[in-house]
């Protein structure tokens, strides 16, 4: 099970480097993939740049805790990193996106990063 925690956990973390840098050098698509579309020239330039610096952090801060104090770290880390994806469920509804978008990803998203906390915590 050891195995399958790290793994997972390492998983997430490179996914959460990947969106940041999605939302830093692809703005655009990377909104629209988030379920709330923005156009990254006009207004919305500033807080596509700032979703991308938070979570390529937390795939940083996440992996560093992995590597440098183990599990029980990384699982108390993403109890707490579980209200982004909750949260970013609300952000999409109250601002048109769909159902299937704000529950298929962001809430499924929470749900996974739960799961693998569960998961680091029984290591």
């Amino acid at each position: 099970m050891t195995v399958t925690a790290y793994t997972l956990a390492v998983v997430l973390n490179l996914f959460c480097l990947f969106l940041g840098y999605r939302f830093l050098f692809r703005p655009a698509a990377a909104a629209a993939g988030y379920g709330v579309p923005a156009d990254p020239g006009g207004d919305a330039g500033a807080y596509l740049t700032i979703k991308g610096l938070r979570d390529g952090t937390l795939g940083l801060v996440g992996l560093a805790l992995l590597a440098f104090a183990g599990a029980a770290a990384e699982a108390w880390f993403m109890l707490a990193v579980a209200l982004v994806p909750l949260g970013d469920t609300l952000i999409v509804l109250r601002n048109g996106g769909t159902k299937a978008v704000a529950f298929g990803i962001h809430f499924a998203t929470a749900v996974v990063v739960l799961v693998i906390a569960g998961l680091l915590f029984a290591v």
